[in-house]
Formats: C-alpha cells, sequence, structure tokens
C-alpha cells in the first residue's frame, strides 16, 4: 500500500487514541471475536483472518473518515489571499469571507457541481485584520481588531458603498489584540469576544486597555454594555439548540488546555488579566486579579471556593484533540450531515483538525462528551458555516499560527457521503457510570465484557503559568455494564469518578453486530455533576481512590513544566538531573557543562519566532565537535528543543503524538535511539542550555519542537561537517 503524508497523519491519530488502552485485556477481546466467529485472529493485525462464507470478517484495513465525510478543495484565484477570518452563508446560498488581510470577498456557485466553478468578487477592503462576521437584514457585520462594522450595499452592484461603525473599542497595537464575532441575539443586540494581548516580558497576557479579555453586548444603535470577563483567546463563539451563548479558549496561562464554557452575564471565565476594567461604569464583576486564587489546583476544584469564577462545560485534552481550540458550529442540519442532530463541531487552528461534541444539562449546569471527528485539513481550521445543501464550508489560514495542513490558506467543503459511520454517537452521565450510545447495534457480548473499555479519570492545573500537564491521573475500574436490547445503549458502572474532571472513555473492544470497528473508539468526558437515579445493583464494589495521595503522587512524580519564577528575560532555567533513553548509557539531556570540557566549540544561541519557527533555521558544527545550545522560547506557547536522527523528524513527532495523555508531563520526548538531544518543555519567556558531542557521522540532523502539531512545520536543520 502506497503511504502518503494524510495517511501517515491518520495512521499517527489512530496510534494516539489508541494509545490509552494498556490495561484492556487485548487477549481476552480476541477470544471473545474468535469464540464468536470461529475465525483465527492474527497476532500482528488483530483482526480476524478470511473465514467461510457467510461467517463476519473484519477488514485488515479500519475504515477510514474520508469514507464518510469527503474534503472537496475550493480552488482560489492566484491573486487572492484568502486568509479567512470569517464566514457566514447568504440566503442565495453564496459565502461571504472576510480575510485576514482586510478584504471581504463574494463566493458564488461555491458548491462545485456539474462543470460549475466558484467565482469570487471582492465587497469590501482596507479593514483591520476582522475575524468574524455575520448577515442580517441586507447587511453583513464585521468585526475588525477595534469596532464592529455594518458594510451596506446601496446599489446592489455587489460592492459595499458605505463602512458604518456600529461601535468601537480602544487598542494599544499589541499584536495579540485579536476581536471576533459577532454573534446576534435573540433581542438583536450583538456579543463581540476580544483577546488578551501578549507580552513576551512578562510571559504572559496582558489587557492594556479597557475590555481586553471581555465578551461586550452591544445595540444596533450602537451602546455597549459589558457582558462577561476572563476570556483569553475567545476564537470560537456561538449557540447551541438551546439558544444558550459558548464560546472556546486556547491553551495559555489560567488556561491548562483548550475548552468548551457557556457564557451568561457577569460570569468570569478564568483568565485573570481581565479584572483590571470591573472598577469601570457598567462592569457586572467587581472582583480584582489579586482576588484569583493561583494554586495549581484543578479549576473546578477553585471554583468552589472563589465562587465568581465558572468551570468550562468541555475540556478537550491537549496535544490529543488539538492545540488552538478555534471555530464553533451546532448541527441544525436535521440528520442531512449525519446522526448528530444538535451537537457541536469544533474546530483547531494548530492540528487542522474538527473534534464533535454533545453537551447535556446536569442539575442547570453543562457539562458533556468530546470526540475526534475530522483530521487532514488543507490548513490550519478557523470558521465553519453550513451550505444551502448541508454540506460544512470551513476556511483556513495559517500564516502566522501555522499548522499541520501545509497550505497558507484555504477553503474546504465536508460533504457526507450519506454512509453511516460506526462510532460512539454520544455519551451521558448516569448516577453510576457512563452510558455510551452508538450509531448502529454492537455486538452485544464483546459490548459487555470489561476488557471491552478504559475509563481513565485526570485534571489540569488551574494557574497563572501557561498550560499544564496533566495531573491526578488514575483509573476508574469498570463494575459491570449492561447492553440493551437493541444493541445500541452499553451502561457502564465506573467507580472513582471525580467532579470537575476529564473522563478519558476507550472502546477498543467494541464492534458492531456486523463486526465494524469504531472509525474513533476514544470520548473525552467533562464531569461538572453525577445526575440524580436509580443506580444498577453490582455485587462487587471496587475501592475508591484515595484522591489526597493521588494528588501528592502526582505532584511528587510529573516532572515541572519549567515552572520556576521568572526573574527576568533570559534567566536560566534550574538545571535538571539528565534524561537517558532506555538501554542507552548517552545522557541526551545535560544542563551543566562536563567539567572535562573547559570550553564549548560552539555555542548556539537558539531562539523562536511567531508562526511555529526556530531562528535558527540552521547552523553547522564539526563531527565531534563540543556543542552548547540555549534555547531561548520566546515565542507566546510551549516548545521544547529536539535533536533527532537524520530523517526521522517526522517519526519522533507522531512518536510523540502516541504519549496521549502522558505527553506534557514527558516533555513530549519519546523514548526512542532516534532522539539524540533534547530540552525539557519550555514555558514562554525561558531558557534552558544544553550540552552534546557532535556527531562523528556528518550529515544533515534536524532539530524539531515535537509538541504535537507542531512538529510538522517547526523544524531546522545541524549540518555536521567533517
Amino acid at each position: 500500500m502506497k503511504i502518503n503524508h494524510h495517511t501517515l497523519q491518520h495512521v499517527a491519530r489512530t496510534a494516539l487514541l489508541a494509545s490509552g488502552l494498556a490495561c484492556v485485556s487485548h487477549l481476552a477481546v480476541q477470544a471473545q471475536i474468535q469464540s464468536k466467529t470461529g475465525l483465527p485472529v492474527s497476532s500482528s493485525s488483530k483482526q480476524p483472518a478470511p473465514g467461510p462464507k457467510g461467517l463476519t470478517k473484519l477488514d485488515v484495513d479500519p475504515e477510514k473518515e474520508d469514507d464518510f465525510y469527503k474534503l472537496i478543495s475550493l480552488p482560489v484565484p492566484e491573486e487572492i489571499i484568502l486568509e479567512v477570518g470569517g464566514l457566514v452563508t447568504l440566503p442565495d446560498g453564496n459565502l461571504a469571507v472576510c480575510t485576514r488581510r482586510g478584504e471581504v470577498w463574494i463566493v458564488s456557485n461555491p458548491y462545485i457541481s456539474g462543470s460549475a466553478r466558484p467565482t469570487y468578487k471582492r465587497f469590501a477592503y482596507g479593514l483591520h485584520e476582522p475575524l468574524g462576521l455575520t448577515y442580517k437584514d441586507g447587511d453583513i457585520y464585521v468585526t475588525q481588531r477595534s469596532e464592529v462594522t455594518r458594510l451596506h450595499d446601496a446599489d446592489g452592484d455587489g460592492r459595499a458603498d458605505s463602512y458604518d461603525k456600529v461601535y468601537s473599542w480602544p487598542l494599544s497595537g499589541n499584536y495579540h489584540e485579536y476581536s471576533y464575532g459577532p454573534t446576534f441575539l435573540p433581542n438583536g443586540n450583538m456579543l463581540v469576544t476580544l483577546n488578551v494581548g501578549w507580552s513576551n516580558s512578562l510571559g504572559h497576557g496582558v489587557s492594556l486597555v479597557p475590555w481586553r479579555g471581555w465578551t461586550l453586548e452591544i445595540t444596533p444603535d450602537g451602546k455597549m454594555m459589558p457582558f462577561a470577563a476572563g476570556m483569553r483567546s475567545p476564537a470560537g463563539y456561538g449557540m447551541n439548540a438551546a439558544g444558550d451563548y459558548f464560546y472556546t479558549e486556547n491553551q495559555g496561562d489560567w488556561v491548562g488546555s483548550g475548552r468548551i464554557s457557556q457564557v451568561e452575564k457577569g460570569d468570569f471565565l478564568g483568565n485573570a488579566e481581565s479584572l483590571r476594567w470591573t472598577d469601570m461604569p457598567g462592569s457586572p464583576l467587581k472582583i480584582k486579579p489579586q482576588d484569583v486564587p493561583n494554586t495549581g489546583e484543578p479549576l473546578y476544584d477553585v471554583s468552589k471556593k472563589f465562587t465568581a469564577l465558572k468551570a468550562p462545560a468541555v475540556w478537550l485534552p491537549h496535544g490529543i484533540l488539538g492545540i488552538s481550540t478555534s471555530g464553533f458550529l451546532m448541527d441544525n442540519t436535521k440528520g442531512k450531515f449525519g446522526p448528530f442532530e444538535n451537537q457541536l463541531f469544533i474546530g483547531d487552528q494548530g492540528q487542522s483538525i474538527l473534534s464533535r461534541v454533545d453537551l447535556e444539562k446536569v442539575k442547570g449546569v453543562y457539562q458533556g462528551v468530546v470526540f475526534p471527528f475530522r483530521e487532514g485539513f488543507s490548513s490550519g481550521v478557523l470558521r465553519m458555516v453550513w451550505g444551502h445543501d448541508a454540506s460544512m464550508f470551513v476556511g483556513m489560514t495559517s500564516r502566522g499560527w501555522s499548522s499541520t495542513g501545509k497550505e497558507q490558506f484555504s477553503l474546504q467543503r465536508v460533504v457526507w457521503t450519506g454512509r453511516m459511520p460506526f462510532e460512539m454517537k454520544t455519551i451521558h452521565a448516569m448516577p453510576d457510570g457512563f452510558e455510551i450510545e452508538f450509531t448502529e447495534p454492537v455486538d452485544a457480548e464483546l459490548a459487555a465484557d470489561p476488557a471491552s473499555y478504559k475509563v481513565t479519570g485526570f485534571n489540569y492545573k488551574y494557574h497563572a503559568t501557561y498550560g499544564s500537564p496533566v495531573i491526578n491521573r488514575g483509573g476508574c475500574p469498570i463494575r459491570g455494564i449492561v447492553v440493551s436490547k437493541d444493541g445500541l445503549k452499553a451502561r457502564l458502572v465506573v467507580d472513582s469518578l471525580r467532579l470537575g474532571y476529564i473522563h478519558e472513555i476507550t472502546t477498543a473492544g467494541v464492534r458492531s453486530a456486523k463486526g465494524r470497528i469504531l472509525l474513533h473508539n476514544v470520548g473525552y468526558y467533562t464531569l461538572n455533576n453525577i445526575p440524580d437515579g436509580e443506580k444498577l445493583t453490582i455485587a462487587h464494589t471496587a475501592p475508591a481512590h484515595d484522591h489526597a495521595s493521588m494528588m501528592t503522587a502526582s505532584t511528587a512524580t510529573t516532572p515541572p513544566v519549567n515552572s520556576r519564577p521568572i526573574g527576568k528575560k533570559g534567566a536560566a532555567a534550574k538545571s535538571t538531573p539528565a534524561t537517558k533513553a532506555a538501554g542507552s548509557s548517552m545522557a541526551k539531556r545535560i544542563t551543566e557543562m562536563p567539567a572535562s570540557w573547559g570550553e564549548p566549540d560552539y555555542t548556539i544561541n537558539m531562539g523562536t519566532k511567531p508562526g511555529l519557527k526556530f531562528v535558527p533555521d540552521q547552523f553547522q558544527v564539526k563531527a565531534g565537535s563540543k556543542v552548547r545550545v540555549v534555547f531561548n522560547n520566546e515565542d507566546d506557547m510551549l516548545h521544547n528543543f529536539v535533536v533527532v536522527a537524520p530523517g526521522s523528524a517526522l517519526q519522533v513527532g507522531e512518536l510523540a503524538m502516541k504519549l496521549g495523555l502522558e505527553g506534557q508531563e514527558k516533555n513530549y520526548i519519546p523514548q526512542t535511539e532516534k532522539v539524540l538531544h533534547h530540552t525539557n518543555l519550555l514555558q514562554p519567556n525561558t531558557n534552558e542550555s544544553i550540552y552534546f558531542i557532535a556527531p562523528e557521522k556528518p550529515g544533515d540532523y534536524m532539530y524539531e519542537c515535537s509538541v504535537p502539531g507542531h512538529f510538522y512545520v517547526m523544524q531546522g536543520t545541524m549540518k555536521v561537517v567533517k
């Protein structure tokens, strides 16, 4: 089989999703399959081999996302730089697209049916990096960095005749002051969301002018009312089926991982910087930045003591379901896009993927589950809208925000083929565990076997530091399973569930009644409340976790992500013991110069710049020389510096992806001989020096950041010469 780049990504993700399954008894699952089908199971493929006619067999190659949801790229004329910031479908079925270059284009014939080709006409220009737009009553509304603008075409010639300010807000000039929206409310008002800025010198987000980090409500006549605070990078926004407003958040300071939160007036969503403006007229909040606890406990736990803080509805595990959470789209197609009516599709700009979310309200609070949905987009996913044919248009950009999709920008359609994927349709919380609902009946015997599943709880730190490793990870024993008579549901009775925690639920051993493998076999459920109701009677009760001991163990065994206090720019990271690969006597991370050296032959000052780039992207050393690399992470996200064997950069990166929940605590350094030397994972505005002997064999040795999503593009070359 010929393997291309997208196939490699699919294989990497499939392996990643399976990475948490070590405790599943694969032999037990094999035995179940063999006993039911009478077919031998290959130990290498883990699938049944071909058998007699009429007996169920599982394909050696699993079904692919492309079998169910096709990606179709819309051609864009060479002279148009369509870096999509916003998308909206117009009443006539055409698309309006705003770009980061400040233009609005109308795309006619976007459905590419028959011989029809899309045509592009510029509707407006000269805007300041608009990152959202919508349509209402004949006008297009666009959110620039500093204002909401109404674009009006008075004479109907397809070009805006007036650019009318609805409301504006101040800017400091900080590059990170992005603005998103608007979203129209039922009362006719609009909501916009505003990024905080970023300070490299401080190493965290900053709100330098009023209302940065806020959601604002704006009336059609230009009156503004502060709505909610605590946003860091609120790139995605929209309504669910109940008409409640949600936004998506990106990992950063105060944000351990991407997440989705309901936003109601007066909410504080977590980022303390926005609270600088709570003494201004109209603020529905009175708390200040110094009031926010910075303890490193899980956010949910902090919110129970600091009640002004609102916990998110759903967490998206970092590096597994994305690194830059973006667009938000509710499935209102009434089944025309598949079996996911009223669920949410969430984009990720960095990993060029879509995830699928199903929310439920338990005791008045939203929570729910997120699943993988579609990967392989050609650029960084930012915006999604429905076409009139119930296909999904996806607008993308990657300039300065590099993505696994290689294109600088793109516009694609996702089209359902009409085939029903075998998926976990949703997961619901139950009084004693979870109930999984499938899109087609399951093999009841396999689905009733606890060895077919694994449940793991984990969380993130809530603190001012950028991001968080996974903390307090622990297994949740399955005491029993009941499969519904129609085969569409499996109820799992699970011990050691924890409120506010993310629960990874894997279903590697489940097969459909027809022998199909799940297209995606993992979901992540955020459990904010346990519903009331009848519990199933299960004889055996597994011992509960000692949560205090787990916290202690996690603190003791989880390597820090360079979380030392930052004194001043360029301060060196504290040395930590060198790490060695399994079976190797060569230290791969030496942070103190060996006493025998005297001086290094080379000192390389390695930095970063926006767009997932190293500076320099190439350096040269002699074979066998003594090398010191000072890695300065000057970016606004986590990075490491990893030197790898020639030709192995993608392989090492994909192995880092397979670390799954352990990735960040292991600094995204996989155990492989392909890794030659590395730093730890560094916080923004920190550095670390490593020392190593250059290889004896001349050649081009790549260095990369092995963080999921980064390694595809964040690479450089160490040239070793004689």
